[in-house]
């Protein structure tokens, strides 16, 4: 998993911080007995002198030169590409304690819960598996955010919001939802199944789309409306239609049914003359690999955008092994996309799968040349 490996001995030790890049890496120090120590450094020489030079006298300061006999390492280019390499290695190090060392926490998830026959949405950091019916949408910054918009979706419909199993019967007092008429009442049969799974079907949508379903569907009654002169009831849609649009605003451009959430990050590479691209799909990260920015000459001419569209066939996103590898890996990509000053840029596929490879090039460019990425416009109604 990490590319280069130095033997160590603590006489040629010289020898041993000379042939260590003084560059960022992520790293691993072994000896014969006890655990590895696994890191990443911003200088790998400097912290490899720190940790395995000779000691200095009644120093607390932690120092392993009497237990590695090898170290291995792989040079990186972002914080990014550093903290996936290194959660991967301590993944495969500490099977058990990983979390705890990375702090890992999953991101949270609105779930559809459709493997229920009376399917409702809530709020969760958990994907219970890869072969059920449920969709996942997010990830969001926080729970408070997930909760936020959810409760602010389902005041538009009438789907259930109890957690528990039901068992429809007539003599069910039914809950305040249902008496504010919230809520169709599958509890004591207040619809009949075909009826709940239509409204099912409008939660899904709004949620698929970023409530631009609800919206449209608002703006053709309004147009009905109107042209039956109904002023009063084209003016409440009209409300209705303001509010579903100041609901689904706020959502930051991540926020998608995980199964569609792909495109690519671009990060700065170590490599000179070149980038890091790292393709994603579905809350799955793929390999990092650099894309040099100049063509190797070989007797063709190509853009930019036939190297990129090739570079990334080239290298498929895995499928997820299971849902605990899926949850925490799109943890970590929430973990950057969510930071106040991150480095590199981020590109997603439209409802086709298609990337936006004129702004996806441009954005190499800028994370090349250390650049920003621009704020996007504001949006219009």
């Amino acid at each position: 998993m990490l590319a280069h490996t130095l033997e160590f001995r603590p006489e040629r030790d010289a020898e041993v911080f000379a042939a260590a890049p003084a560059a960022s890496a992520v790293f691993l120090l072994r000896g014969p007995e006890g655990e590895p120590y696994v890191s990443k450094t911003a200088n790998l020489r400097r912290r490899l002198q720190r940790l395995l030079a000779p000691p200095e006298e009644r120093s607390r300061r932690l120092n392993l030169r009497a237990r590695v006999s090898e170290i291995q390492y792989t040079r990186t280019g972002s914080d990014f590409e550093a903290g996936l390499l290194l959660y991967r290695v301590v993944r495969r190090a500490f099977p058990k304690a990983y979390r705890e060392r990375l702090k890992l926490r999953c991101a949270p998830l609105v779930r559809l819960h459709l493997d229920n026959p009376y399917p409702r949405a809530y709020v969760t950091r958990r994907i219970a598996g890869l072969k059920g019916k449920s969709l996942y949408y997010g990830p969001f910054p926080t729970r408070a955010a997930a909760e936020k918009f959810l409760n602010d979706s389902l005041d538009q419909f009438k789907a259930r919001r109890c957690d528990f199993e039901l068992h429809p019967d007539p003599q069910f007092p039914g809950c305040i939802y249902s008496e504010m008429k919230m809520c169709l009442a599958p509890c004591f049969q207040g619809c009949t199944d075909e009826e709940y799974a239509a409204e099912v079907g409008r939660v899904q949508a709004w949620l698929d789309t970023g409530g631009q379903s609800l919206v449209r569907e608002l703006e053709e009654e309004r147009e009905r409306a109107s042209a039956e002169l109904a002023f009063e009831q084209a003016a409440a849609l009209h409300a209705r239609i303001e509010k579903a649009q100041a609901i689904a605003a706020p959502l930051p451009e991540i926020v998608r049914r995980l199964d569609r959430l792909a495109g690519v990050l671009v990060q700065p590479s170590a490599e000179p003359e070149a980038v890091t691209l790292l393709r994603f799909a579905g809350g799955r990260l793929g390999e990092p690999f650099a894309f040099p920015l100049q063509a190797r000459a070989e007797g063709k001419m190509q853009s930019m955008e036939s190297r990129v569209t090739e570079c990334l066939a080239g290298h498929p996103v895995p499928r997820p092994g299971s849902a605990v590898e899926l949850m925490e890996e799109l943890a970590l990509l929430k973990r950057w996309y969510y930071r106040s000053s991150r480095v590199g840029e981020i590109f997603f596929a439209d409802e086709q799968g298609e990337l936006p490879l004129r702004r996806l090039v441009r954005g190499i460019s800028r994370v090349f040349q250390g650049e920003r990425e621009p704020a996007p416009p504001p949006k219009t109604d």
